[in-house]
């Protein structure tokens, strides 16, 4: 018996060794690599959030708000999609919003979708272009200052005529094209080295370290210079930002009467914002300042050289279809041809039609940078939903229309600023602008009225949003790539680098707003 027994108990201990080691495995499971302390805390959030829904659904709202920028705030530490995902899926199930609010959400957004789908893909197919083009400039111009006005002077450019996603996924390529090239030289490997992970520096030689830091900051200020001038442009016209054509639909307004219109802000703030640039290069402020280190140099010069001795007959002619390729895109979007994300997908087919890339496999490693961004950002909308049901913003609406008319459009660009960056600008601009058009269709205001709240509107939604990345999709979608931790790129750190821009951009607009409309 006595041998029975301690063989019956010798089972039990094993039993419960498996179920011990089975539950560790769920634990370490969840969330993966992230910290404990993390996975702590997005627990905490998905216990507290039924109470407090059961408490207050309004209070609960703004606490899943929070909740999910601080997801994002953590994006190097876990990639949002999983723990925002967790808290979007418990808000449809404790009754914060429901899924036909979702998918109204993600439908009212189906060109945005699109546009991540397809567009982010189409420029992926013309990355040797656009490295070939950017190594040109780059090696051309000595100047920091010089480089950084052309890179926020051509963000602007191309987002007041083109998208700002899409002028967005080429500085993500162009800048990661530059970052990979030197990154496998300082790893002690080739220019063309193929499995090489770049976000990795056990294998940078110690001689090279110092560089690559510098090299780091050097990429940071030119690709928020270029961030903030896709946000510099893209107020300006009709097309440059998704809620700009909502606004400009509602209000009647037709593209050179829309420019105009917009004109006695976004004017003035698109010079504040290149003279931020000139302040923050020369003085060397808020991380910017970092000039190219010349080793870098001599093997961006190298690679150059390299790529131009090696280049056949069949890589010109690839070279050839994509600029012809490139010029489609551009007219196809300056003109409208077709929506955004259409437009993307007729830029996959030439590209590769035309370049011989035909086979599965090739076409995949496109999708890879957009898809797990397009997912965030339908749990985004998620989001947004439960602001929609749980009318978060509507006490601050009802307080902006409150007050005396004089001071509805410094209030109109300021709070839908605000709001912008804590939510999306998308739907903060939609509910502003049906708000305005109601009180003008009930006679409460005048069109000469509407008219001026209709500018401080799409100001507010695209200038002081730059406050965080989940202000701007250009913003959010650069701080959820794969470029951002290469480069060091976190969410704190651009809310540092974006904060001179901020001040500028905000304080000339709201003077703008004031004394120019």
């Amino acid at each position: 018996m006595p041998a029975a027994s301690s063989h019956s108990t010798s089972i039990k201990e094993a039993h419960g060794a498996r179920q011990h080691n089975l539950s560790g495995a769920l634990v370490e499971n969840f969330l993966g690599n992230s910290p404990e302390w993390y996975k702590l805390t997005i627990i905490a959030f998905l216990l507290v959030n039924p109470i407090l829904y059961f408490i207050n659904p309004f209070l609960a709202g703004w606490v899943l708000v929070l909740e999910f920028i601080f997801t994002l705030a953590m994006a190097l530490r876990c990639y949002p999609l999983q723990p925002g995902g967790l808290l979007a899926i418990e808000a449809v199930a404790i009754g914060l919003t429901s899924p036909a609010t979702v998918f109204a959400e993600a439908e009212a957004n189906f060109e945005v979708i699109l546009l991540l789908i397809f567009m982010v893909a189409g420029v992926f197919f013309l990355k040797d272009l656009l490295l070939f083009t950017f190594t040109k400039i780059l090696l051309s111009v000595r100047s920091k200052i010089a480089l950084s006005l052309m890179f926020s002077f051509a963000a602007a450019i191309l987002s007041a005529f083109l998208d700002a996603l899409t002028v967005t996924a080429v500085i993500i390529t162009v800048i990661a094209g530059f970052y990979n090239v030197y990154h496998r030289v300082a790893s002690g490997k080739q220019f063309h080295h193929i499995d090489h992970d770049a976000s990795e520096d056990t294998e940078v030689i110690e001689l090279h370290r110092e560089d690559l830091a510098r090299f780091r900051a050097f990429l940071r200020s030119l690709v928020m210079h270029a961030a903030v001038g896709t946000a510099l442009g893209g107020v300006m016209t009709l097309v440059g930002e998704p809620q700009n054509l909502l606004i400009g639909t509602v209000a009647g307004w037709e593209f050179i009467e829309f420019f105009l219109r917009m004109a006695p802000v976004s004017v003035p703030v698109f010079f504040a914002g290149i003279l931020t640039v000139v302040v923050l290069e020369q003085f060397k402020l808020f991380g910017y300042g970092a000039r190219l280190p010349n080793p870098v140099r001599l093997v961006l010069e190298d690679f150059n050289a390299e790529e131009t001795k090696k280049r056949t007959q069949k890589d010109v002619a690839a070279l050839i279809v994509q600029a012809c390729v490139a010029l489609f895109l551009v007219v196809g979007l300056a003109f409208h041809l077709a929506e955004v994300g259409i437009i993307g997908l007729a830029v996959i087919v030439l590209a590769t039609a035309f370049t011989g890339i035909t086979e599965e496999s090739r076409l995949g490693h496109a999708f890879e940078e957009a898809l797990p961004f397009t997912a965030l950002l339908v749990v985004f909308f998620g989001i947004v939903a439960v602001i929609h049901d749980q009318h978060l913003f509507q006490p601050i609406i009802d307080w902006v229309l409150s007050l005396d008319l004089t001071a509805q459009p410094p209030v109109f660009f300021l709070a839908n600023g605000l709001l912008s960056a804590i939510s999306d600008n998308v739907f903060v601009a939609t509910v502003y602008i049906s708000e305005v058009k109601a009180a003008l269709d009930a006679g409460t205001i005048t069109r000469e009225h509407f008219d001026l709240l209709t500018v401080a509107i799409n100001t507010g939604t695209n200038i002081p949003s730059v406050a965080t990345p989940n202000g701007q999709a250009a913003f959010l979608f650069l701080l959820t790539s794969a470029l951002a931790p290469l480069i060091r790129l976190s969410y704190m750190r651009m809310v540092v680098m974006a904060f001179p821009y901020l001040i500028s951009m905000t304080i000339v607009g709201l003077l703008a707003v004031i004394y120019l409309l």
